[in-house]
């Protein structure tokens, strides 16, 4: 395979990782780590050196970690039951099938509908879904965050 075909599937692990930061189906931050270490080794490592791939590395264990305790958090703050939790999980896979919009909401919607179910309580059961959701859109927006970070530490290690 020629050097251009490598950085272009370098690039397009990247891009696609960028969007799976926002599209739970995608694992976002593995595709682009996978793009960054592509990247590297097209070029033997010599510009982006073990360093740079490191500092990826633990950049991307971070966001998946924070992609999974920012909506526990949330949820936990309302004190969620574990039907909300398990709700805004399914919520989050309805979601995918419902395009941008069922993928921002559903979680909330499962999330509601699974504390309703067990407390019987409209006012708890939307406490409970809207700050399960927030935890999930702080999760996702720092996950976006942290993507672009992997990228700019990529990008200037390349330039460097």
């Amino acid at each position: 395979m020629t050097q251009a075909l490598w950085w272009t599937l370098s690039v397009a692990l990247i891009v696609a990782g960028v969007a799976g930061t926002v599209l739970p189906a995608l694992p976002g931050t593995l595709f682009v780590l996978g793009g960054i270490v592509l990247g590297a080794w097209i070029d033997d490592f010599t510009r982006v050196g073990w360093v740079s791939v490191t500092v990826v590395a633990v950049l991307a264990v971070l966001a998946w970690v924070l992609d999974y305790v920012a909506g526990l958090l949330g949820a936990r703050k309302a004190g969620a039951s574990k039907q909300a939790i398990v709700g805004a999980a399914i919520g989050t896979v309805v979601g995918l099938f419902m395009g941008l919009v069922g993928v921002f909401f559903m979680p909330l919607v499962g999330a509601a509908i699974g504390e309703y179910i067990a407390q019987k309580d409209h006012a708890r059961a939307a406490h409970v879904g809207l700050a399960t959701w927030l935890g999930i859109m702080a999760g996702m927006v720092a996950k976006v965050v942290i993507a672009f970070v992997m990228i700019g530490v990529f990008v200037v290690a390349l330039l460097v």
